[in-house]
């Protein structure tokens, strides 16, 4: 009799199934999962390895540390991978004529477009009569004296039509003007605000946008610009599309200069020899061309450029962490996405950002026996415990899919997990193909938070993971179905009228971004579908018997991933139109998708594979 504990390593998490083992006999005893430590497949691992196999032996009902109690623990072949994914920027805004404040404050006060020139309040005394002017107010002049300054101004015959405010009073000092007048408000850096310039400031109705300082053809209106000069402004434009309230300021010539960084050239090495492409072409003709190259023998990106940057930091870091030499760093796969990357915009004044176009890369670098070994080793000197490194992550997982009841071969799996996407295929004989990718759960939330605009990796953890709402009042929501939700008792005063998440045991987590529901889900199902289904499509094509999926029967789900609320149903519709049935996996019929590869790794213990 031996107690073995098969243990997968993956990129979030650690995974244990812990056995008996009498002869072809094999009883499971626990299973316990804990946060992976560090890079996966490297040293760092075996920290997290000895806190898992620790919860493992205390639900079998022993101590944390009762090692001696275990005779062999056999780890799954973790192939490294960049979870960090690279936003490479294929295009960056550009201003050389104009500065923006495009900020989009909670409460601009007025509406309507006024164009005048950038006057200091404190100034406003002497302007001539008759002048349009915008009027620049620093935070030392409370509303009501700055109220007071406009209409003194306003009955001189002053022609004050707009307003920029550096304290959150543009509300205050619109309700005491004899007319309504366009202000924004809230803009920190007030003292770089240009004076004596054209300026033009909007302000849309409640529920509306700006039209005008959203259109290059209106501000070439409203500032005389020649063709030139709207090509420039395009960038500006676009960067204030969405907002309720916009400021434009026409500068000399020169006074903010243009900065480029090219997104660079990718370099895929493969049967065929070298290929390449420049990133700007976009993710589909990247993936195109990793297609053509399979199966990928190494990536390269061009010396200088942001891909480039990105490359050597990814065989720099696993250089550093598994002793091996860059030189034999070889990167296996790579998936491309395209999405949208914040901006900061260049000449604004108040953090103003433009989503700009982007490629989000995430490569999986070569498997490699060394750095294992030395993982084994350390666990061996932590627990005691004999170690060997038990089989290739996709085929173990396919020996635990197996235990799922209502399963057989000929079987495929897909394994989505936080940074690849694996998939293997068994046949009646026993026989597998496998192929593992890059690209899954860590590379949504990275996307996730690159387009909403923010870098709290739980926030994106949290999208991706609950369902949204809207809190529309004290006692009813809006789920991101469209269905109502009334609760017996009040909500709390500080979730009304926020977008929120509905976490477990229906716990309101509210969402600290300035955005709409619909546009959250909208990032949140892209994100997934074009790396998630994305990924499963193209690892079920290099296993599949001829490369054609349709020659598939049965495809089950595995990984922590698949116990995503919507990912699942995504590639079963996906898969559906290739005639194929696929469905999450319950492991040995008790752990839900999970566990998959640490069960396989004991079940293949026994030699038979079954």
């Amino acid at each position: 009799m031996s107690i073995v504990a098969g243990i997968d390593i993956g990129n979030s998490t650690t995974e244990v199934a812990l056995a008996r083992v009498e002869g072809r006999d094999i009883t499971f005893l626990a299973s316990a999962l804990h946060p992976t430590t560090g890079i996966k497949g490297t040293v760092q691992n075996a920290r997290g390895v000895v806190l898992a196999l620790g919860k493992a032996l205390e639900s079998a009902g022993w101590g944390r540390e009762d090692f001696r109690r275990v005779d062999l623990v056999r780890l799954n072949e973790a192939a490294p991978v960049i979870g960090d994914v690279a936003m490479e920027t294929v295009t960056e805004t550009i201003i050389t004529e104009s500065t923006m404040i495009g900020h989009n404050p909670t409460t601009p006060g007025g509406v309507g477009i006024g164009l005048g020139e950038t006057v200091p309040i404190a100034s406003l005394r002497d302007c001539p009569s008759g002048k349009p002017v915008a009027v620049v107010i620093p935070a030392q002049w409370d509303y009501e004296r700055a109220a007071a300054e406009i209409n003194v101004a306003l009955g001189r015959g002053v022609a004050v039509e707009a307003a920029i405010c550096q304290s959150d009073d543009g509300v205050l000092i619109a309700n005491r003007l004899p007319r309504p007048i366009p202000i924004v408000d809230e803009v920190k850096a007030i003292d770089r605000v240009p004076l004596a310039m054209p300026c033009c400031v909007e302000v849309a109705s409640p529920g509306r946008v700006v039209e005008t300082l959203a259109n290059p053809y209106d501000v070439a209106t409203l500032f005389g610009l020649s063709p030139e000069e709207t090509r420039q402004i395009v960038p500006v434009t676009r960067a204030l599309v969405g907002n309720r309230s916009a400021v434009v300021i026409r500068t000399p010539l020169g006074e903010v200069k243009e900065r480029s960084i090219p997104a660079g050239e990718l370099y895929l090495e493969g049967p065929t020899g070298r290929r390449s492409l420049n990133v700007e072409e976009g993710a589909a003709a990247i993936m195109t061309l990793v297609r053509e190259c399979n199966p990928l023998r190494d990536v390269f990106g061009q010396p200088g450029t942001n891909v480039g940057g990105m490359m050597e930091r990814v065989r720099r870091t696993m250089s550093n962490l598994t002793d091996i030499p860059i030189a034999d760093v070889h990167i296996r796969d790579l998936l491309a996405v395209d999405t949208l990357v914040p901006q900061k915009v260049v000449g604004g004044l108040a953090d103003e950002f433009s989503q700009e176009s982007g490629v989000a890369l995430a490569v999986m670098v070569e498997t490699r026996e060394l750095p294992m070994r030395h993982l084994a080793e350390a666990v061996r000197t932590a627990t005691g415990i004999a170690v060997e490194i038990g089989g290739v992550e996709a085929e173990m997982a396919i020996n635990g899919a197996l235990t799922t009841p209502g399963t057989k071969t000929p079987l495929a799996i897909i394994d989505l997990g936080a940074g690849s996407s694996d998939a293997s295929l068994m046949r009646e004989n026993g026989t597998v193909e496998l192929i593992h990718l890059a690209g899954a759960g860590n590379m949504v939330n990275t996307i996730i938070a690159s387009e909403l605009g923010f870098d709290d990796p739980e926030l994106a953890e949290s999208i991706k993971r609950y369902p949204l709402c809207k809190v529309e009042s004290v006692f009813h929501i809006r789920q991101e179905d469209g269905t109502v939700r009334f609760f017996d008792r009040p909500l709390e005063p500080h979730l009304f009228g926020r977008v929120a998440l509905i976490c477990e045991k229906d716990l309101l987590q509210p969402i600290p971004l300035r955005t709409t529901m619909e546009r959250v889900r909208q990032i949140r199902r892209k994100a997934k579908k074009e790396v998630f289904v994305t990924n499963a499509v193209r690892a079920l094509e290099r296993v599949a018997p001829a490369h054609n999926v349709r020659l598939l029967d049965h495809v089950v789900l595995v990984g922590g991933s698949a116990l995503d609320f919507e990912v699942p149903t995504m590639i079963t519709d996906v898969l559906s139109r290739y005639g194929v049935v696929s469905g999450r996996g319950n492991i040995r019929g008790t752990e839900g998708p999970r566990n998959a590869v640490a069960t396989g790794l004991v079940l293949t213990y026994r030699g038979d594979g079954a």
